[in-house]
């Protein structure tokens, strides 16, 4: 990525903000600290000389191998990692956000993991908080209506968890 320096500037306006990562890959990315997200992206789009104005999109991934010979040799605990992709008009450059997260808060099965909402910083996260909450089971704190948006409200689950097991009837319908 061109103009790098902004990550320099970063690490000294929000110490520990920065945790990890590889700026010469295709998509550049940084791994931020969770409880530094919301600092962090406001910084990127208010402060940073590169401006990362838009919010293309925000995902989730379930780091978890639920086939035990494969768990065994993994060399990772099983994790969410939430990804948001950001452009920069003024720059026509693009920067990947990574955060990690436990996938169960407090390691408590079903307690969902948080970390703080940036509906505040980029109006469209609203919609893509919702989808991961939705899908992936993980609490936007501060998000002002977050609820399913793409199950009904009386889902059981987040389909998108690799532990996920698809009920097999719904309301008296058979799914399989």
């Amino acid at each position: 990525m061109r103009g790098t320096d902004f990550v320099t500037e970063l690490e000294a306006a929000i110490e520990g903000a920065v945790i990890g990562r590889n700026l010469e890959t295709l998509d550049p990315w940084l791994e931020i600290s969770p409880d530094k997200l919301l600092e962090t992206c406001r910084w990127l789009k208010e402060s940073c000389e590169i401006r990362f104005d838009g919010l293309q999109c925000i995902t989730a991934i379930d780091w978890l191998e639920t086939d035990p010979k494969k768990a065994a040799k993994v060399e990772w605990e099983p994790h969410t990692e939430i990804v948001y992709h950001l452009w920069s008009t003024k720059a026509r450059a693009s920067l990947v956000l990574k955060v990690k997260l436990p996938r169960w808060k407090d390691n408590q099965p079903g307690q969902l993991p948080e970390v703080s909402s940036v509906e505040s910083v980029w109006r469209g996260a609203d919609w893509h908080e919702r989808e991961v909450f939705d899908l992936s089971g993980i609490q936007f704190l501060g998000h002002p209506d977050l609820r399913r948006i793409l199950c009904p409200e009386d889902w059981d689950g987040y389909p998108l968890r690799k532990d996920y097991e698809m009920p097999l009837e719904y309301h008296g319908m058979r799914g399989r």
